[in-house]
């Protein structure tokens, strides 16, 4: 994955980092990786109002990008990063289609 997201079979991965506790949720724009490096990629910013805990602030990224793509919150699981800010959620649907919103939100 070189860049924020990529097309995969039969929907897209994304990379996020996702802001648990935050005043107000809401997608952040594109941000760098981790430390900045370019080698890490950028990620979408999400911020949750919830709590990192039993996996309630991963489940509300997943709805957040769910509603911002116009996609029901089923067609959004998470891939990687469970414990950790720094996730990869699948998104399940047209590639092409997916692709063209989530640059609209860069």
């Amino acid at each position: 994955m070189t860049g924020w997201w990529r097309a995969e079979g039969n929907g897209v991965a994304v990379r996020v980092k996702v802001q648990p506790r935050a005043h107000r949720a809401g997608l952040g724009g594109i941000i760098p990786g981790p430390g900045g490096a370019a080698a890490d990629g950028p990620r979408l910013r999400i911020a949750v109002t919830e709590a990192p805990e039993d996996g309630k602030a991963s489940r509300a990224a997943c709805i957040a990008l769910a509603e911002a793509l116009s996609v029901a919150p089923s067609a959004v699981q998470l891939l990687h990063g469970a414990a950790a800010r720094e996730k990869t959620l699948q998104v399940a649907g047209d590639p092409a289609a997916l692709g063209a919103r989530l640059e609209s939100l860069a």
